[in-house]
């Protein structure tokens, strides 16, 4: 077990700057999932504390070792892909074995460890068939199997069930984390997916462009967005944005317009909107306070729908607000229909105020 430590670390690929400045500390037995669009630099990162891509600027401590130019072999990680990577001439068991069998592990040491790693993984049955007898998750388990039995310092993921069907990736993350809870090795998780990094991590490192966004709980990254970017990023669907102004009214209040709407906004957010008056920002509000529900906090909208949605457990309904398409999230027994018309609750204690031009939070 151990530590991870990032520090100003740079990596260029024929000119183009693909990793810019990262800081990052990973606490031992944690879970940490980097998380972005594609091309964010995330999967650089993961292949640079593998030792898969060089460096170009910083250094990678595991444990309080630099590791810059120590080779893969020597890190002490186990990394698993998104390809499985499996021998398909060789059984489970060979499979599983196989990094064993060339640093010389005693057969019986390799025997006991493969069977631990199988009983954890629930395929002791599977250990004498081939890959190509296997479904998608049970060769992914395999290739976790293939991590697991090194005992390694430190688990790297890549991306690892993104091949897999919607069912079976459901499957795979709780499988995932029980799996962590069970070993406690410090794991660090590749995705584009929200919902695994959201389910997964301890915590979530929010990537773009090369660089972090934010660091934080699934839930600090969700409820507390830092940027307009991480806002609209995580959740799904989308966090709703809308332009406006932000002005004062004759009794001090600070008001948000837009051509269509106005919305008093919450009293703790005057100190931080001030000095804003007049000018353009963005408030964001997720689909799940927009709803039917009435309360204190909720300002009362008319609207006309423009295309309901069912889900079985909730039901998510799309309007129009001065051309630009939000998304509430109701109740299904609400029955409501296209091209009717229904009043909707905005919870102003939600409400996000973002500076268009710096994409902050306010």
């Amino acid at each position: 077990m151990a530590d991870v430590e990032i520090k100003d670390l740079h990596k260029i690929f024929d000119r183009t700057e693909a990793v810019r400045g990262i800081d990052l500390s990973i606490k031992d037995k944690e879970f940490v999932i980097l998380v972005g669009p594609s091309g964010c630099g995330k999967s650089t990162v993961l292949r640079m504390i593998a030792g898969l891509e060089e460096v170009t600027e910083g250094d990678i401590y595991i444990g309080d070792k630099l590791v810059n130019d120590i080779p893969p072999k020597d890190r002490d990680i186990a990394m698993v892909f998104q390809s499985y990577a499996l021998y398909p001439h060789m059984t489970v068991f060979e499979n599983m074995s196989f990094g064993l069998r060339l640093r010389k592990f005693s057969k019986e040491d390799i025997k006991k460890r493969v069977e631990e790693a199988a009983k954890v993984l629930g395929i002791s049955e599977l250990l004498k068939r081939r890959p190509r007898q296997l479904s998608g998750g049970q060769r992914q388990r395999v290739a976790m199997g293939r991590a697991i039995v090194r005992n390694p310092k430190v688990f790297l993921f890549d991306e690892p069930l993104s091949n897999l069907d919607a069912k079976m990736r459901g499957q795979m993350r709780i499988e995932i984390k029980r799996v962590h809870q069970h070993l406690k090795t410090t794991t660090i998780y590749v995705t584009h997916d929200q919902v695994e990094a959201m389910t997964l991590a301890d915590r979530v490192v929010v990537m773009k462009d090369g660089k972090i966004e934010q660091i934080g709980t699934p839930d600090e990254i969700y409820n507390f967005p830092r940027t307009g970017f991480v806002a609209g990023f995580i959740g799904s669907p989308a966090m709703n944005f809308i332009p406006g102004n932000i002005v004062k009214n004759k009794n001090g209040y600070s008001v948000f317009i837009n051509k269509q709407i106005s919305f008093y906004l919450d009293k703790e957010k005057e100190k931080k909107l001030e000095g804003l008056d007049g000018k353009d920002v963005l408030l964001g509000i997720r689909p799940e306070h927009i709803n039917e529900k009435k309360s204190e906090d909720a300002i009362e909208y008319d609207v006309k729908i423009d295309l309901v949605e069912p889900l079985g457990m909730e039901t998510m309904v799309y309007f129009t607000i001065n051309k630009v398409q939000l998304c509430g999230r109701v109740s299904p027994e609400n029955n409501l229909m296209s091209n009717n018309k229904a009043t909707l609750n905005f919870n102003k204690n939600k409400f996000h105020i973002i500076d268009p031009k710096t994409d902050k939070v306010i």
